[in-house]
Parts: C-alpha cells; sequence; structure tokens
C-alpha cells in the first residue's frame, strides 16, 4: 500500500513538473493537428505551442507496397514523411530535439544509419532505436519525433 502511494506520488510530481514546463514555454497558447482524417486512428502530428509531436510514420510509396522496398528506400519515405509534417506545421527539420526508429530487423541499423545521416541535418537529435516484431503493411521502419522551436 505504501509503495503504491509513493508511486502515485511521484506520477503526480512528475505531471506537475512536465504541466509546469509546458505552461512557461507557451504550450496552452496554440494547439494544431497536422494530418488527421476524420474517422482515422491518429493524427500524423501535433503542435502544442512551440512543440511538435509527430506520430510514428513509415511514408508511403509511389508505386506498389512498402513490402517491395528495402531499408534504405523505406528510411527515405518514413523521413520525407516527417518533413512533410514539421514543414506543414511550421517547424524546421534542425528544430527536431528527439527521434524514435523502430526497426523490424536490427541487423539493417547500419543500412538505416546511412539514410538518416545523410538525410537528418546536424546536430542531430538524440535517438533510441529499437527493434519490433511487426510493422504494418510491410513495414520495416518507423519514425516518431519531437521537435521544439527556439
Amino acid at each position: 500500500m505504501r509503495n503504491e502511494f509513493s508511486r502515485t506520488v511521484k506520477r503526480s510530481m512528475l505531471l506537475a513538473g512536465v504541466l509546469a514546463v509546458a505552461a512557461s514555454c507557451g504550450a496552452f497558447a496554440q494547439n494544431k493537428t497536422i494530418g488527421f482524417k476524420p474517422g482515422g486512428n491518429l493524427s500524423e502530428g501535433r503542435v502544442v505551442g512551440n512543440m511538435l509531436f509527430v506520430a510514428g510514420l513509415k511514408g508511403t510509396p509511389a508505386t506498389g507496397t512498402l513490402a517491395d522496398l528495402d531499408i534504405s528506400a523505406q528510411t527515405v519515405l518514413a523521413l520525407d514523411a516527417i518533413k512533410k509534417v514539421v514543414d506543414e506545421a511550421g517547424f524546421k527539420m534542425t528544430d527536431i530535439v528527439s527521434v524514435n526508429v523502430y526497426l523490424v530487423d536490427i541487423n539493417e541499423i547500419d543500412k538505416m544509419n546511412v539514410v538518416y545521416r545523410k538525410m537528418m541535418p546536424d546536430p542531430k537529435p538524440t535517438r533510441v532505436t529499437v527493434e519490433v516484431g511487426h510493422i504494418r503493411s510491410g513495414g520495416r521502419i518507423e519514425i516518431s519525433c519531437i521537435a521544439i522551436k527556439q
């Protein structure tokens, strides 16, 4: 019981801290949704104040399916999709501060990194890369990110 109370207090303090930071950044001044389709499950991006939260994106191939494309081509598509949301929200790729990369096969990280290094501007954002069991539609990679306007 005591441990549960302690966890609840810690969660409340963490939430209060996050809200305080968000308020100090003007996070409640603006709320814009990017790429929302009525009846859909998600928005591609959400602007809250000076922050942009981009959903996990794979990109859409011009022809064929994702399953027809290797990890390099899929990485280009995913980063192009990220850039589209970032641009539409009025941010720049250099505003991206944190990236999450989800790979079906972690052994493809070197090939993904070749494309990532070319397409992601310096300074590179922080990044987490993890292997996942499956990505829908034949995807080999999915990328999400957070951007902050300075």
